[in-house]
């Protein structure tokens, strides 16, 4: 476990004007960008022991973490 967000920021660094523009311009995208970063604020509590969770718990969050980012990886190449 590595206590490391994941921000967007870091995970596409070459799409940081593209995402700004997609924020403003796309709400779609705004809700994915939205959602992902509760969802990875919420992983980071939990791994941080500010809020503990149970691992299945994680997992999902986890899991609903990757599908977000997989989605705005998606409009991002597109």
């Amino acid at each position: 476990m590595t206590h490391v967000p994941h921000e967007l920021a870091e995970e596409f660094p070459e799409s940081l004007a593209r995402i700004s523009e997609l924020k403003q311009h796309d709400p779609h995208f705004g809700h994915l960008f939205e959602e992902y970063h509760a969802v990875n604020r919420a992983i980071h509590r939990a791994e941080t022991d500010l809020e503990p969770t149970d691992d299945f718990h994680m997992q999902e969050m986890r899991k609903q973490r990757l599908t977000l980012k997989d989605q705005i990886a998606r409009i991002l190449a597109a």
